[in-house]
């Protein structure tokens, strides 16, 4: 284990902290005092070995004192740095080491706060999302208000009229009764749906598309039973499952998905796939070309390849996603319509012409993708049907700075981006350091 210059820092402050003399740990770890004084001070090096007893008499692992014990603690910490609001005091970025080892505590305290602000900022855009645009949250709530407004409209008039006559009264009495009965069932049904979210890992699923959604993420690693050659047992669980989903809409979408994954399969074994890729890059154009392929079908297959660092999405005409493979850092929306800067809704205007850019995902620590989206349409109908379109967008993380990005969003309305050329609605949620 090299030495690095947290290491004598950590090799004192754990020795201060157990109230341990130099002379006591450098005896049980077989060193001089002026040895253990030097690497305390950084101005030796140490090997492997020795690390290893000055780790068992300090009671701790070696790793807390070695390089890299500490190496994602200050990735938050220069995250959050970087986070820092414009205008204010910059932080000592290159004294972030030091503040690691001679104040452990309030370093981790402050990454801490740093993931967990992180953390929130998403679930309150996606609360944000759902209690905008959710269809059936906004039902339970209407049906709650309006009774909560029958209940108070009656009470008030029970108890600013003393001389009702009693048939009247008894009237009153039966309306505020039927009111409270509807109101407790309108929210019993709210707090059902939302604990129902809540088991299910997710912060609700208003549309048999959304329910098809959760219903694939969690079963990312079952697709291989939809392989050529796979047991019917495997595809029949799969079936078995699908069948399970609560609207029959999402029963239907998933029969659906699974009829199109197999299809996909047997045109594109996932094996030879995944060597071509390996071999070309994640390129469905070339991958379209060379396995002789549908372009659309190539990305469906981009998606399913085991370990892939990408994400894909397809949507129809109407700009509406029918089909999501998330990669972190690259907001997807639950509701309603995405960002309409997304490279994908440009490719909808111009069929079978691959529409490559560089996008910056809005957010307190913006990430920058590779996007490629392609456009490819469809007369199902032949030549005097309707022609459907059909678009898809390769999504991949890139990592440290480059060319000017295109600044994109997950939807209007939880984009912090302000102003915006695309912007159809105000945002819900501001950053302040875009005021």
């Amino acid at each position: 284990m090299p030495m690095t210059a947290l290491t004598g820092n950590r090799v004192r402050e754990r020795r201060l902290l157990r109230g341990l003399r130099q002379a006591d740990v450098a005896r049980e770890a077989g060193i001089s005092a002026s040895y253990l004084n030097l690497i305390e001070h950084n101005r030796r090096r140490v090997s492997g070995e020795i690390l290893e007893r000055l780790a068992a008499a300090l009671g701790v692992e070696a790793a807390h004192l070695a390089e890299g014990a500490e190496g994602a603690l200050l990735a938050d910490l220069r995250q959050a740095a970087a986070t820092a609001a414009p205008g204010a005091a910059p932080p000592e970025v290159g004294r972030i080491e030091e503040l690691v080892s001679r104040f452990p505590g309030w370093a981790d305290l402050a990454a801490h706060q740093h993931r967990r602000l992180g953390y929130l900022e998403q679930t309150v855009a996606v609360l944000s999302d759902r209690m905008a645009q959710d269809p059936h949250l906004s039902a339970a709530l209407h049906e709650v208000l309006s009774a909560l407004s029958s209940v108070r409209s009656t009470a008030a008039i029970l108890a600013e009229h003393q001389e009702i006559e009693p048939e009247w009264r008894a009237r009153f009495h039966a309306n505020l009764h039927a009111d409270s009965e509807r109101m407790a069932a309108g929210a019993e049904a709210l707090v059902a749906y939302l604990d129902a979210a809540d088991k299910a890992g997710q912060t609700g699923v208003a549309t048999p598309q959304e329910e098809l959604d959760a219903w694939l993420a969690g079963r990312a690693g079952q697709w291989q039973a939809l392989e050529a050659g796979a047991p019917e047992a495997a595809v029949a669980t799969l079936e078995a499952e699908a069948a399970g989903l609560a609207s029959e809409a999402a029963r239907v979408l998933a029969r659906s998905w699974l009829a199109q994954a197999r299809a996909d399969a047997v045109v594109l074994p996932m094996a030879e796939f995944a060597a071509a890729t390996a071999q070309v890059g994640p390129d469905p154009l070339v991958l379209a070309a060379h396995f002789r392929v549908d372009v659309i079908a190539a990305f469906r297959r981009l998606a399913l390849v085991p370990g892939a660092e990408w994400g894909v999405v397809i949507c129809d005409g109407s700009g509406t996603l029918t089909f999501r493979h998330p990669v972190e850092g690259f907001g997807l929306p639950r509701f309603g319509a995405a960002c309409p800067l997304w490279p994908i809704y440009t490719a909808l205007t111009r069929p079978m012409a691959p529409v490559r850019a560089v996008v910056e995902m809005a957010g307190r620590r913006p990430r920058r993708f590779q996007t490629l989206a392609v456009c490819r349409l469809r007369h199902p109908g032949g030549a005097e049907g309707p022609q459907v379109a059909e678009a898809a967008m390769l999504v991949r993380p890139l990592a440290g700075p480059g060319d000017p990005a295109l600044p994109v969003g997950t939807t209007c309305r939880i984009c912090p981006r302000t102003p915006c050329p695309g912007r159809r609605e105000p945002s819900l949620i501001v950053d302040a350091t875009t005021r």
